[in-house]
């Protein structure tokens, strides 16, 4: 399909759009999370958005989930009402007040996951033909034992979707999650040249992975939205981030506060 029929237009969208894809277990909501903290302390507006978060779905997923109903065509659709809903309530309102939104996964998402259950790809990219075109998307690559090693450390239990146990490829979950997420691998590696994806490598240290998002980013945040400006101290301990890798992130000299 031609890209350029993928995206709508919405007119004019004074804020910018910044998206993270990348699969389970590749430090990309992390990485979203430090990204929103640094773009609040240089006072610009910044809202972040989830991957399936709509109120207006959430149990009707949850029913299906529990009760095991959920065909990947019907799974398929849910998510695409979800996303429809929150970027009529959750990602244009912001946008075009001039603020920037930040997405933990986008269109591509369904792209990859849906694909690797087995929908049509054309498809799912006519489905999903009334996204707005991202202002930077990126992908954090990581290698997939890498990523399943990080994700099953110390996880007691996998959810039958979760584990594509619904797909049939194996009695065992953590056998059927890994073959899952191979499938996903292998739709991700046609989506990111397909769409001109900004790849990152997810197995650099955590503060080099952040430095080259915020030169990625940074040349987009002119002219948008701005707020007084709060102490980096009170961003930081905000819920969600934690590690000593904060007080590197924000030393002077060492590629916080001055990208």
């Amino acid at each position: 399909m031609d890209e350029i029929q993928q995206y709508t237009d919405y007119g004019e969208v004074p804020g910018k759009l910044v998206i993270v894809e990348g699969i389970d277990g590749s430090g990309k909501s992390t990485q979203l999370d430090l990204l929103y903290k640094w773009i609040v302390a240089k006072s610009y507006c910044a809202h972040l958005s989830e991957w399936n978060s709509s109120p207006l779905v959430r149990s009707t997923t949850k029913y299906g989930k529990d009760q095991r109903l959920l065909s990947p065509m019907t799974f398929c659709l849910i998510h695409a009402a979800d996303f429809a809903d929150r970027l009529e309530r959750d990602i244009l309102p912001p946008l075009r007040a001039g603020a920037v939104v930040l997405t933990d996964r986008y269109i591509y998402t369904a792209f990859a996951r849906d694909a690797a259950r087995g929908v049509h790809p054309e498809y799912v990219r006519r489905l999903y033909r009334f996204a707005l075109r991202p202002s930077a998307a990126v992908y954090f690559r990581v290698p997939l034992d890498e990523a399943i090693d990080r994700i099953l450390l110390g996880r007691p239990e996998l959810k039958y979707y979760e584990a594509g146990m619904d797909l049939g490829l194996s009695d065992d979950a953590y056998d059927s999650f890994k073959l899952f997420q191979a499938r996903i691998v292998e739709e991700y590696d046609r989506i990111v040249p397909e769409f001109g994806l900004h790849i990152i490598d997810a197995t650099l240290p955590i503060t080099e992975q952040q430095r080259r998002f915020r030169e990625l980013v940074k040349p987009l945040l002119q002219g948008c939205l701005k707020r007084p400006p709060q102490p980096v101290a009170t961003l930081i301990n905000e819920p969600g981030v934690t590690g000593r890798y904060l007080r590197e992130l924000v030393m002077p000299g060492n590629g916080g506060e001055g990208r």
